[in-house]
């Protein structure tokens, strides 16, 4: 294994490697036709990549790669966790719903802490893109990446897995619940 230029401490770094790639192994059917060796490559360069994904790892998130983006050359990881990833749950959508929030404020919000993660939220189409790969969030649900217009009228969405079916909803921005979380997607 290479060295790796990063702020993680070199235990750190090649613990999560090795998750990182364990997991890759064993969900061979998320990412078939793409080799663990290029995408180590890629972290290898990019270290502040590998930090991200040691914070998606760190907060529960179980990233794994998702696809290939044939056009920009880029691996995509998504959350595979089961459920919403336990360490970004009882979030609010975004800074400007923590804001109005008058009592009971989370501690954080979706959007702050995915950019303070340096990743994004998954997209409505990115969520149902995840649950065609497996069963996600049967018990929790997960803020979307919202538009604008949406956004703009007060609301958010979320997603969720509930009777055989994938379910994406909206509700106040400044709401939060101990079984929603975010889950979050990182370009390699």
């Amino acid at each position: 294994m290479k060295n790796v230029r990063s702020e993680l401490p070199v235990s750190q770094r090649e613990e999560l490697l090795v998750a990182l790639k364990r997991r890759f192994e064993q969900n061979m059917d998320r990412h078939e036709g793409i080799e663990w060796e290029t995408i180590l490559e890629k972290l290898e360069e990019r270290p502040k990549k590998l930090e991200a994904l040691g914070k998606m790892e760190a907060t529960g998130g179980e990233p794994d790669v998702v696809e290939y983006d044939e056009r920009t050359k880029e691996y995509v990881f998504y959350d595979c966790s089961v459920e919403s990833p336990k360490g970004r749950r009882s979030t609010c959508y975004d800074r400007e719903a923590l804001e109005t929030r008058k009592e009971h404020k989370p501690e954080n919000s979706a959007v702050g802490m995915a950019a303070d993660m340096g990743i994004e939220l998954l997209t409505e189409e990115q969520y149902r893109r995840l649950q065609r790969i497996g069963n996600f969030d049967a018990k929790t649900s997960s803020w979307l990446k919202t538009p604008d217009e949406i956004r703009k009228l007060g609301g958010a969405i979320f997603g969720d897995y509930r009777y055989d079916t994938v379910f994406v909803y909206h509700n106040g921005a400044e709401s939060y619940y101990s079984a929603r979380g975010f889950r979050g997607t990182l370009r390699v």
